[in-house]
């Protein structure tokens, strides 16, 4: 009996031992593959520097007033004054819907006395 249980032990010793040596190959696997994305986040951040650097420079007003007059005769852009805006108070807005009546009270028939407040 004692042996068998020597034997038993043994069996999950070694059994312990294949999942332990399997889990850490998983875990080598992980942190390769998080150090992986970590380093294709720095790229992805640095390119995204660079592509906003680069529209902050494409889009200078100067260079943007240029390309204006350049293209006149195509686009027809004209610079904005002051006069193209309207006041807020010219704004018409859409009139409210006028909700349909579900439950009339029919004002004819009340009588109104001297006692009541209304």
């Amino acid at each position: 009996m004692r042996a068998l249980f020597y034997v038993l032990a043994a069996f999950a010793v070694m059994g312990l031992g294949f999942w332990a040596y399997q889990e850490n190959y998983k875990t080598q696997q992980a942190i390769k593959t998080v150090r992986n994305l970590h380093g294709q986040i720095g790229a992805a951040h640095e390119r995204l520097g660079m592509l906003r650097a680069e529209w902050a420079y494409l889009n200078r007003p100067d260079r943007l007033a240029d390309l204006a007059e350049l293209n006149f005769d195509r686009l027809g852009l004209l610079p904005l004054m002051p006069d193209a805006f309207g006041n807020v108070s010219q704004i018409i807005y859409p009139l409210p819907d006028i909700l349909p009546i579900t439950d009339p009270i029919d004002v004819r028939s009340v009588t109104i006395t001297e006692d009541d407040p209304l």
